[in-house]
């Protein structure tokens, strides 16, 4: 596997590439994710890939988190992505890995506050992944994050399938979506679970980027 994401291995144009080189810290990285507006998929749901992002300039979780590894990839670091999955009724996240001194950190793009960046922190993926665990909690306060994956190496996937295609990244997002998962609460501890108060419940209605509204019908 390359260790660092040449211009033309990935087939990005100079200035597509340019942006990635300038986000040359996970830090930079992170905030070139807050800048982005949230993805709320008006024209049906989507998986955009890196050129995807860079050309629409709004991304959901998957398609901040594949701008974070391709990022992490033109600067030498391998790109790495988990997946964190919750019951059926929720929806599962995907964030950038990197790592310093031996700990685990993560990039995340999310329109609220709670499911972003993680600190290099972490000593094993399961520490990072818990992280997110209070935080990860459906419309009526009840958790719902139940696994996650190990880091998945994106240099094992085409460049054309997730970082140039005009496509929508359904393959990916499946094959992701069926790695192996680690459990982080059993069936007895979901069912005994608290729910988050309402207060928490109301803090969490805070988003950067809210939907449009609809247009009105007369």
């Amino acid at each position: 596997m390359k260790r660092r994401g040449r211009r033309e291995d990935l087939g990005l144009t100079a200035r597509e590439f340019a942006q990635l080189e300038h986000l040359s810290s996970p830090r930079r990285i992170q905030d070139f994710l807050n800048a982005i507006p949230a993805n709320h998929e008006p024209q049906g749901e989507t998986v955009h890939s890196v050129r995807g992002v860079l050309r629409h300039r709004v991304a959901h979780c998957i398609e901040g988190a594949l701008v974070a590894a391709c990022a992490l990839w033109v600067h030498g670091e391998p790109p790495l992505v988990m997946h964190l999955d919750c019951a059926p009724h929720d929806n599962p996240h995907v964030v950038a890995l990197f790592k310093r001194r031996r700990c685990w950190g993560a990039l995340s793009k999310s329109n609220g506050a709670w499911l972003r960046y993680r600190e290099p922190v972490y000593r094993t993926l399961r520490e990072l992944a818990m992280s997110y665990f209070h935080e990860f909690f459906d419309k009526r306060g009840h958790k719902t994050l139940r696994s996650y994956t190990g880091a998945f190496d994106l240099r094992r996937v085409d460049p054309a399938l997730w970082v140039t295609s005009d496509d929508a990244c359904w393959a990916l997002h499946d094959r992701l979506a069926l790695l192996r998962h680690y459990p982080l609460v059993d069936a007895a501890q979901a069912r005994e679970l608290s729910r988050r108060d309402a207060f928490e419940q109301h803090s969490a209605r805070l988003v950067q980027y809210p939907a449009p509204a609809k247009p009105s019908r007369r």
